[in-house]
C-alpha cells in the first residue's frame, strides 16, 4: 500500500524522524499501527458490502432504500449548487426572486411528473422506490441546469447568471 500523502509530504520535510519512528518504532506506536490495521480490515468489508448491497439486491426493501439512498445524494448536490447560483445572484434581487420561483416551479413539476411515472405502481410495494428512482433522474438533470448556470461566460446573454470573478 502506498503511504498516505500527509505522511509522504511530511517525510520530505523531516526525513530523520520518520526514518527513526519507522526503524525503531516504540510499543505504543506499534499497538496504535495493530488497531489501525485491525480496524482497516474489518471495516473494508462492510464498506464493499454497502456498496454491493445496492448492485446485487433483490429485496423490494432494500431497493427502495438504495433508490433513496441515491436521490438524497441527488438532492444534497441540487442544494448546494443552488446556493451558488443564488451567491452570485446575490447583486441582483429580481433575478434572484425569478431563480427562486423557478425552483418552486420545478420541484412542483418533479413531484407532479414522479406521480405520474409511478401511477402503474400505486399501492405497490415498489412505488416509493419508481418515485425515488424518478425525483433522483429529474434532479440530476436539474442538477446538470445548474451547473451550466455557473459555468457561464462574461457577455453570454442566454445565461441568467453573471460569470465568477
Amino acid at each position: 500500500m502506498p503511504p498516505l500523502p500527509i505522511l509522504e509530504t511530511r517525510a520530505r520535510r523531516e526525513p530523520d524522524v520518520f526514518r527513526f519512528a519507522l526503524e525503531y518504532p516504540t510499543e505504543d506506536a506499534l499497538l496504535r499501527a495493530g488497531i489501525l490495521a485491525a480496524a482497516l480490515i474489518l471495516g473494508a468489508p462492510s464498506y464493499a458490502s454497502a456498496q454491493d448491497k445496492c448492485a446485487d439486491t433483490t429485496d423490494q426493501s432494500t431497493m427502495t432504500e438504495c433508490a433513496g439512498d441515491a436521490f438524497g445524494k441527488s438532492d444534497k448536490q441540487l442544494n448546494d449548487l443552488y446556493r451558488q447560483v443564488e451567491k452570485r445572484l446575490s447583486d441582483d434581487a429580481d433575478t434572484r426572486k425569478l431563480l427562486g420561483q423557478a425552483q418552486r416551479a420545478w420541484i412542483k413539476f418533479r413531484d407532479a411528473e414522479c406521480d405520474f411515472q409511478s401511477s402503474a405502481t400505486a399501492g405497490g410495494s415498489a412505488r416509493p422506490m419508481v418515485i425515488a428512482m424518478c425525483m433522483d433522474s429529474l434532479t440530476q438533470a436539474r442538477v446538470k441546469d445548474l451547473r451550466r448556470y455557473l459555468k457561464c461566460e462574461q457577455g453570454d446573454m442566454s445565461c441568467p447568471v453573471p460569470a465568477a470573478n
